[in-house]
């Protein structure tokens, strides 16, 4: 039973990572048939991460009314639909109307399940969950470049991705009753967990709670950091390396590649190793990747920063929210864990813009300076979460597991 849900669950990983990078892989044929400018993307990315954020804030409410079981089949229905809305979009209007629905659903689903698994299964499945989510953002560019290549149509790519979705839903329907079921037989970490909500107050609003807001900060900057390597890193490389176009693109490809492997190591790593040993030794190494980027070095150092960076990133995320209940007790999590996925896209959304604004004005050189930045701001933050929760533990007498 419990098995059947967690494959449930991988499956839905996956649908959350098919809508994520369609948009992008479809504009150059969509922005023509619309005859919308360049920008156009830009704006209906913001309207889904929009709704992706107030639905991630607004996690803990509809989790607490609905329970998770529900709310990934609501969301995962309003994703399906919002897909099949954009395979039929007479006009850029419908497109915008279609977003809100898809975001809404894409924050509600990822929140709910990252909850979910934080607090009825072990680390592993969480590292892993977060590679099948980067499979899933690798197979969608690879459907709709299918149906562009041989049915010059981005539509059918959007309507094979709903399929895809309404399917899933149909099984998630079926599953509801075993959301409850495996939830009451969990014992992954009850113990440790239930010891540190007996210290922290269920009344005090999730804010108030010490180190909560390191934590999220801790997500702004690591995605910030994460979604600029992507978006700006082939023009880097470009323009500032003398590298050509495709060999700049393959280099950011192993960026991402780099995230996925490691995501998916780091799980087997887990089974040995504490996630705070897991999330520190990435950072470090994403700092010295940086650091191999940022530095006059020669061409094929520089690169395998690149890689450096991807592997060090790679185990933080899924490792830091299946820290979140035993930071801040289960009775928090769910709100918590929304919250740290709305800075999550906040992050996204904002610094690399930010970056840009910056570089044109200035140059691209800055970039590996702005990556050690993040990463530096997400090291920080970390920092003193781990040091609020070890002072926290040795004052209750509770042995910090982080």
């Amino acid at each position: 039973m419990a098995t059947f849900l967690l494959i449930m669950i991988y499956l839905a990983f996956i649908s959350l990572g098919l809508p994520d990078s369609l948009l992008g892989a479809a504009w150059p044929v969509m922005q023509s048939d619309y005859g919308e400018p360049l920008e156009t993307a830009g704006y209906l990315y913001m309207c889904i991460a929009a709704g992706t954020i107030l639905s991630s804030l607004a996690s803990g409410w509809m989790n607490n009314k609905l329970g998770t079981g529900k709310v990934t089949f609501i969301s995962v229905t309003m994703t399906a639909v919002a897909l099949l809305g954009f395979s039929y979009s007479p006009s850029l209007i419908w497109l915008i109307i279609c977003a809100i629905p898809l975001g809404l659903g894409a924050g509600a689903v990822d929140a709910s399940l990252n909850n979910y698994v934080a607090l009825h299964y072990k680390a592993h499945h969480m590292s892993w969950l977060h590679c099948f989510w980067g499979v899933g953002a690798s197979v969608g560019p690879m459907v709709m470049a299918f149906y562009i290549v041989n049915q010059g149509s981005w539509r059918s790519g959007y309507l094979t991705i709903a399929i895809i979705q309404f399917s899933l839903a149909i099984l998630l329907l079926f599953a509801l009753p075993l959301w409850a079921l495996v939830a009451r037989k969990s014992t992954n970490e009850s113990e440790h967990i239930e010891g540190l909500s007996e210290v922290l107050d269920p009344t005090v609003k999730p804010l108030k709670i010490k180190g909560v807001k390191f934590a999220l900060m801790t997500f702004f900057f690591l995605c910030g950091a994460e979604s600029t390597m992507g978006l700006w890193g082939s023009s880097y490389l470009v323009n500032s390396k003398g590298l050509s176009a495709a060999e700049a693109a393959k280099w950011v490809s192993f960026f991402f590649i780099g995230m996925t492997i490691g995501r998916l190591i780091s799980g087997f790593i887990t089974m040995k190793v504490s996630n705070k040993v897991l999330i520190r030794s990435g950072q470090l190494t994403a700092l010295s990747g940086a650091a191999l980027i940022l530095l006059p070095l020669p061409i094929p150092l520089s690169l395998t920063g690149f890689i450096f960076v991807g592997l060090g990133l790679a185990p933080i995320y899924p490792c830091l929210i299946h820290e979140t209940p035993i930071r801040f007790g289960k009775v928090h999590s769910q709100s918590i864990i929304g919250y740290q996925m709305a800075l999550a896209y906040t992050g996204t959304t904002f610094l690399p813009p930010l970056l840009g604004i910056v570089a044109s004005k200035t140059t691209l050189w800055i970039f590996p300076v702005f990556i050690l930045i993040y990463i530096l701001g997400m090291f920080v933050s970390s920092e003193k979460v781990n040091r609020i929760i070890k002072i926290r533990s040795h004052s209750n007498n509770i042995n910090p597991s982080i």
